[in-house]
């Protein structure tokens, strides 16, 4: 969300100023950025690793799937944090702090997608796939010229042919 977009906290109605959430400058890029997808299978196998002995694989995909929702809790507290609709805390957060709780929905996420799926890269791409295709038809799409129906599936470097919505018990 651009600074632009984001919304301004709601003026206090008890007399009392509140905090300003401007957001502070985003820090500098690292040189590097790491590859999402290595990360993820790092962060997956460190967490395999540290699973208690014995346990339940069964039980560990639940507890990644329940850590989503925990995560996404900390965002509704973070949006309500930064926008003082605690009477009896005010402003407490910032956007960044909603930004990183995001970020750690999303990598949550796809370390769950990892634990269900050694093919998590393969399963994200065709469903982000179908999910721009239904969203963004073909010839809206900045990355595609516009094609006739007849031209046939589109074909992505990283994902291969976009894939058909197919049903499955995780669709």
């Amino acid at each position: 969300m651009t600074d632009a977009h984001r919304p301004s906290p709601p003026s206090p109605t008890d007399g009392t100023e509140r905090p300003s959430v401007t957001p502070a400058p985003s820090a500098p890029l690292p040189d590097r950025l790491p590859d999402l997808w290595a990360t993820v299978d790092e962060m997956w196998a460190w967490l395999e690793a540290h699973d208690a002995p014995g346990s339940d694989p069964d039980r560990t995909l639940l507890l990644r799937l329940l850590k989503l929702s925990e995560e996404a809790g900390e965002v509704a507290q973070a949006v309500i944090g930064v926008t003082g609709h605690n009477p009896r805390k005010g402003v407490t957060h910032t956007w960044q702090d909603v930004e990183a709780e995001l970020c750690d929905v999303a990598i949550t996420a796809l370390i769950a997608l990892r634990t269900l799926t050694p093919e998590a890269r393969t399963v994200f791409a065709r469903h982000l796939a179908r999910v721009r295709d239904r969203c963004m038809p073909q010839p809206a799409r900045p990355d595609t010229p516009a094609a006739s129906p007849a031209a046939g599936p589109a074909v992505s470097p990283t994902a291969g042919p976009t894939a058909s919505p197919t049903v499955s018990a995780r669709s």
